[in-house]
């Protein structure tokens, strides 16, 4: 029988996700199929306890360890597992749930926990934005500071993060970048610069509509200076999968780069605010992370 254990961010999500959270240990006992699966339920108390649990998982030999909450926790579990045997689960209980609306992982909890039952190991790639992993984007600009306002707010939830999106989209101003690599030297401002390795930031917004998550390259996105002025067209493009071909973004795909910013400004790793320099060095590792999903995936 293969062991697999779920890792639950307490704090992660709106109410709702945080009382199924609650109810976990009686979902698993329901859905989740005992003569596949021992499992073992933790939580994390503190900031980066999510990577330690993993780690130790990894190390006890469990086959799978699962990340219950949202890209954040996602993430902390990635960083744990990388290069192992290990794969990752993901039950998606957070704001965005970027990877595993990439993955087709379903939203639904009995849903994601019952897949597990019939569930295949991928290897899909994973970033480092000066060592510290990212899964499904990091990034400067607009979307950062929103991630840096989000994280101060105190509340969590879509509607939240749209408000502080709109509150800060007229006083924010656009900032110089270069980014340097193998046959590339960009040298202009933007209003953000996104390094995809998924599709999407969180919540169906696809930053990134082609990237692939197995090919071992990033989609850099960047978004000219002169975005607010074609904001209502770039919000519906965001959603409906087609802002790779707006006029106002350019795209560019690479496994490694440099970016190099006028000043130290906010960063975000996977929706998460990070401290940052100014130079930061930005890399894929191809088919470094397992990850559990659906067999006909």
């Amino acid at each position: 029988m293969k062991r697999i254990a779920f890792i639950i961010n307490p704090i992660s999500g709106n109410r709702t996700a945080q009382q199924l959270k609650d109810r976990l240990p009686e979902l698993v006992q329901r859905h989740l199929d005992a003569s596949v699966w021992s499992a073992s339920i933790l939580h994390t108390a503190y900031a980066g306890h999510a990577k330690e649990l993993a780690v130790q998982m990894s190390e006890a030999g469990y086959d799978a360890v699962v990340a219950v909450g949202g890209d954040g926790t996602v993430s902390e579990v990635a960083s744990g597992l990388r290069d192992t045997r290990t794969a990752m689960g993901i039950l998606p209980m957070g704001s965005g749930n970027g990877l595993a609306r990439h993955l087709g992982i379903p939203l639904q909890t009995e849903s994601a926990i019952r897949l597990l039952n019939r569930c295949t190991v991928q290897q899909v790639d994973y970033g480092l934005a000066n060592e510290q992993l990212f899964v499904c984007s990091c990034g400067t600009g607009l979307d950062a500071v929103v991630a840096d306002q989000f994280a101060k707010s105190g509340k969590r939830g879509f509607v939240t993060y749209i408000r502080n999106t709109i509150r800060l989209l007229f006083t924010y101003h656009p900032q110089q970048y270069r980014l340097t690599g193998k046959g590339m030297d960009i040298n202009r401002r933007a209003f953000l610069i996104t390094f995809a390795n998924a599709n999407q930031w969180g919540n169906g917004a696809l930053i990134a509509p082609r990237a692939d998550i197995q090919d071992g390259l990033m989609d850099i996105m960047i978004m000219s200076p002169h975005a607010l002025w074609g904001s209502l067209g770039l919000a519906i493009r965001l959603f409906a999968g087609t802002i790779d071909r707006s006029r106002l973004m350019t795209m560019h795909r690479a496994d490694e780069v440099n970016l190099i910013r006028e000043q130290v400004a906010p960063f975000h790793i996977d929706g998460d605010p990070v401290e940052m320099p100014k130079d930061i060095h930005i890399r894929i590792v191809r088919g470094g992370l397992r990850v559990l999903v659906a067999a006909d995936c």
